[in-house]
């Protein structure tokens, strides 16, 4: 009698599955999951499709304005409940727990592990281009992206003019470690990190360029101002200071923020947030990949230039590759300590629905002050 026969194998992005959809639906996540080039092709191909028709300047001009607007209209509607906290930032980025190491800071890679398991089976919500897994309804993995700080005309930092540098009179001047959130949103990463992290020399900075944004964080129920400042800021705005001095943060974390800048600010954001950096101090980025699905589902006319696309609510969003991050944060002064791509195959089980998510997740480290 003849050996029974295996199920049919086939290749999805570079993963043996079997044919059997049951197989494939066992679990709600793939990871690291490596491309074919057929599907690297198709992704082009679509890509070309629906970057063909560029919006008019007129209206792109508009977006870049009104951006301001656009973010606050957004955590309006939403307020706190769109995005879900980021408690795997603890498990990428070991700088922002407690008994940190500077060890954790080196070349050692563990690999993407951002799953908070939740009971719901949701693949997420794509709403207006947002393609989130972090609703509070439908949190099956986690990741999109905080609120980014946008390029355009709003107020400058609340109560920075004030505050004398030179005579140590800043917030957090005492503290021993200082965080600093670019793009804070409602504070989903910025909670995690004074509720996980009870170092009683730890300070943390965040900033929004939405005004709504921060208020949602002030008025929270969590905000300790012992140990967080939360502040209004045009990160593209040369003249809108910072509430502490060069020099003076350990960490500086950009989580989907850079994304949401014109492309042609992005240098100059990334040379200004890395004076704020003392020798040592370390950026930590995840931010959108080249062909992630957000980005494939694009119509034609949301795109302003090349991998840099409109929402439906008017906000904007940058698809990078790792060669262009590492040319951003080199020539700011940065050394990598890290530039990792993850593609991710993310199944909604309920459904029996796929989808492919691409992000980069990037360390880079400011020189240590040379040895006199």
């Amino acid at each position: 009698m003849a050996a029974p026969r295996e199920a049919p194998e086939r290749r999805l992005f570079g993963r043996r599955f079997l044919t059997d959809p049951a197989r494939l639906f066992q679990h709600n996540a793939w990871d690291n999951v490596e491309w074919s080039e057929e599907q690297e092709a198709s992704a082009r191909s679509k890509v070309q499709e629906n970057s063909s028709q560029l919006l008019p300047p007129d209206k792109q001009e508009d977006y870049e304005v009104n951006a301001k607007k656009y973010w606050d209209d957004f955590y309006k509607i939403h307020e706190n409940g769109f995005f879900k906290d980021r408690h795997w930032l603890f498990t990428e980025f070991p700088e922002l727990a407690p008994n940190r190491n500077a060890s954790q800071n080196g070349d050692c890679v563990r690999g993407f592990s951002n799953r908070e398991q939740s009971n719901h089976e949701g693949l997420g919500s794509c709403e207006n281009g947002h393609c989130s897994l972090e609703t509070r309804a439908e949190n099956q993995l986690n990741l999109t992206k905080a609120t980014p700080e946008i390029c355009a005309g709003g107020p400058a930092a609340q109560e920075c003019d004030e505050l004398n540098h030179s005579d140590g009179g800043y917030p957090g001047s005492s503290a021993a470690y200082r965080i600093l959130e670019v793009g804070c949103g409602a504070g989903n990463t910025v909670f995690p990190i004074l509720q996980t992290n009870n170092d009683p020399g730890l300070f943390v900075y965040c900033c929004d360029f939405s005004t709504t944004a921060v208020d949602l964080v002030q008025n929270n129920a969590e905000f300790d101002s012992s140990r967080c400042f939360a502040f209004v800021h045009d990160l593209c705005d040369d003249q809108s200071p910072f509430p502490m001095p060069d020099e003076s943060l350990d960490i500086v974390i950009l989580v989907f923020v850079l994304s949401a800048i014109l492309p042609e600010k992005m240098q100059r954001v990334v040379n200004r947030l890395s004076r704020l950096l003392r020798p040592g101090g370390v950026v930590l980025l995840r931010d959108y990949g080249r062909y992630d699905l957000a980005q494939l589902r694009f119509k034609k006319g949301q795109c302003l230039s090349d991998n840099f696309y409109v929402r439906g609510d008017g906000t904007r969003v940058y698809f990078f590759t790792q060669d262009e991050l590492h040319e951003l944060f080199t020539t700011a002064g940065l050394q990598k300590i890290q530039n990792l791509v993850d593609r991710r195959l993310q199944v909604n089980r309920g459904k029996q629905m796929t989808m492919y998510r691409v992000w980069i997740q990037c360390k880079y480290r400011k020189p240590a002050a040379p040895q006199l």
